[in-house]
């Protein structure tokens, strides 16, 4: 009897405890509510209730700690972030598909201590100069190649050296030709026959005279023949110009024909420089920009000309465009095959939209800007970009005039925006599959 009284009153407590027992509206979902209604504490709600405290470095948003200290990449101080998942003022649109960057709102004092700064979207002349290292060649147009006009062997050897110097009209070397001599007989048997025959043998001597003329030999050489009536049995071979001698083919001695070449004279008083820009700047490159050089093995010197060539076609193994630059060389202080480097000045943009190169942030498929929309609120933009030049950028599509872009700081805004969109896409349906799918029976 005992025990069944006991029972009793345990089971009456229990009844009497069940009205207290009941959830509440903040902790369960009333029998009237529906299952949409009671998810609408969502996925960012959640998210932004239940998030720690966590330090990221403003230049290195990849680095996130959950207690103070220093980026192990920049040392910069790491930046308290409270609640990096902000929910929107509105709630997404779920089923719109609006590819949008969510704004992302910071405070002032976060700002300060980010050390975020903007600048304005601006017009101007944008003046591209290109950059690029080059070597000093001669100047082939002042070149000069010297060849025997008939076969004979060299007698005497008057230049024994490359790199000797040499001016115009000097003896280079003694020629002995059979060819060149029989021309000199016909043309004391011509002069003989002006003597028995008067002027009607005038034109044969003018024709021997020619000969010997196309065989280079010297005027003064013809005059003495004339004048001693004897055959000189070597003829000299003159410097064509002054210069240096950069090729010497021939010894004493030895026997020379036409097709070979005996000496080649440079003239160092101009010299090229041969420059290589990469193809993406070719367009930017036309003759006569002003271009300038500066020689390492001669610091503090600076040589100023414009271009004087462009090569028509491109290097298949570099993938680069050869530029010719002009530059007098009066003392001869630049030397062939001396490096250079060169600063050609590149086409001028005039009105060009244009950013600090800073606030680019470049991507593997896009680049982009964090725009700075005023009152605290940022919002990425995605750009189409020109040009660069002089830590400028320009801008062909997807900001105006007028405009602020941050260039400091932009880095972890652009972390945040992605990371609030990752959220509103978590929220989002999934979309029906296409009746085009390859999955898709007919």
């Amino acid at each position: 009897m005992s025990s069944k009284i006991l029972g009793g009153a345990l089971l009456a407590v229990m009844v009497a405890l069940l009205p207290a027992c009941k959830p509440s509206a903040s902790n369960a979902a009333t029998p009237s509510e529906s299952l949409e209604q009671a998810q609408d504490d969502s996925v960012i709600e959640h998210a932004r209730k239940h998030a720690d405290p966590t330090y990221v470095c403003p230049m290195h948003p990849t680095i996130v700690r959950d207690a103070p200290g220093n980026c192990p990449i920049c040392g910069m101080t790491l930046v308290k972030q409270e609640n990096p998942i902000k929910a929107p003022d509105k709630a997404p649109n779920k089923t719109s598909g609006d590819s949008t960057p969510p704004i992302v709102t910071v405070r002032p004092e976060t700002q300060q201590n980010m050390g975020l700064r903007s600048a304005l979207v601006e017009r101007g002349t944008l003046a591209k100069t290109l950059e690029s290292v080059g070597y000093v060649t001669y100047d082939e147009d002042r070149m000069a190649h010297v060849h025997p006009r008939a076969a004979g062997w060299v007698e005497r050897l008057q230049v024994r050296a490359e790199g000797d110097e040499v001016t115009r009209g000097q003896v280079l070397m003694d020629l002995y030709s059979p060819e060149i001599v029989t021309a000199q007989e016909e043309y004391l048997l011509a002069l003989e026959g002006i003597a028995v025959a008067g002027r009607r043998q005038q034109s044969l001597v003018e024709g021997s005279r020619r000969r010997l003329r196309l065989l280079e030999v010297p005027d003064s050489v013809i005059a003495a023949i004339g004048k001693t009536r004897e055959v000189q049995e070597t003829v000299p071979v003159l410097a064509p110009m002054a210069g240096v001698i950069t090729r010497l083919g021939l010894r004493e001695g030895m026997y020379v024909k036409p097709d070979m070449e005996l000496f080649t004279i440079s003239d160092v008083s101009s010299v090229w420089v041969q420059v290589d820009v990469f193809e993406h700047q070719a367009d930017q490159v036309h003759q006569g920009s002003p271009a300038r050089i500066d020689i390492p093995a001669l610091p503090g010197r600076i040589w100023e000309a414009e271009v004087d060539y462009i090569y028509p076609e491109l290097n298949p193994m570099t993938r680069t465009l050869r530029i010719r630059l002009r530059f007098k060389n009066p003392g001869g202080l630049l030397k062939p095959n001396m490096f250079a480097h060169a600063q050609i000045q590149g086409r001028e943009t005039p009105n060009a939209l244009m950013i600090p190169r800073e606030a680019l942030i470049m991507t593997g498929s896009q680049d982009r800007v964090i725009q700075d929309l005023g009152d605290g609120h940022f919002q990425p933009k995605v750009v189409v970009v020109g040009n660069q030049a002089q830590g400028r950028v320009e801008i062909l599509e997807g900001l105006k005039e007028g405009d602020r872009v941050v260039v400091s700081g932009q880095f972890l805004i652009d972390s945040e925006s992605n990371l609030q969109a990752s959220f509103q896409r978590m929220q989002s349906p999934s979309e029906p599959a296409s009746p085009t799918s390859p999955h898709t029976e007919n």
